[in-house]
Parts: C-alpha cells; structure tokens; sequence
C-alpha cells in the first residue's frame, strides 16, 4: 500500500501537519475501523503501522493472531522505537 494513498484516503490530505487534532481524530478512528474489518493480511499490516505511527495501534500480540503476522508486527515495533530520536 502506497502511504500518501492511506493518508488521502482517511485523512484527506498526505500532509497531516495541516489538520487540526480533530480531524487527525476522526481520520485515525477510520483507519482503525479498516483495520478491524480487513482480511488481507497485507492491507491489514499497513493499516496497523499507520495506526502505530499515530500512537493508536493495539498491541500486536493482540493484532495479529498468525504467529508470523504477530513477530513482523513486535519487530516493526522494536525498530521504529530504536530509531526514535531523543528530544532535547
């Protein structure tokens, strides 16, 4: 899935910074319904890192019920909290 496809398509923009925390609210309440009612395990893990870089995604042991689905999620998680930058 293409990021500035999903961010469109929930948010109405590709450029969140524009939005106001409502709209970031609403947009993030969508994505997390897509990500509820999605099959497709690819779609489904797109949808959750969008979901995980808002701070909304559910625990991944909770997510993913596949075992390899589930490790690609706490991997993910692992590596993005280890790229975080320390604030000053």
């Amino acid at each position: 899935m293409d990021l500035d496809a999903l961010l469109y398509h929930y948010f109405g923009t590709v450029e969140l910074d524009t939005l106001d925390a409502g709209a970031i609210e609403a947009g993030a309440d969508r994505v997390g319904i897509a990500f509820g009612t999605e099959r497709d395990a690819g779609r489904r893990f797109a949808l959750w890192a969008l979901l995980h870089a808002l701070g909304r995604a559910p625990d991944p042991t909770v997510a993913f019920k596949v075992p390899g689905e589930r490790q690609a999620a706490q991997a993910y998680a692992r590596v993005v909290a280890g790229s975080e930058l320390p604030e000053d």
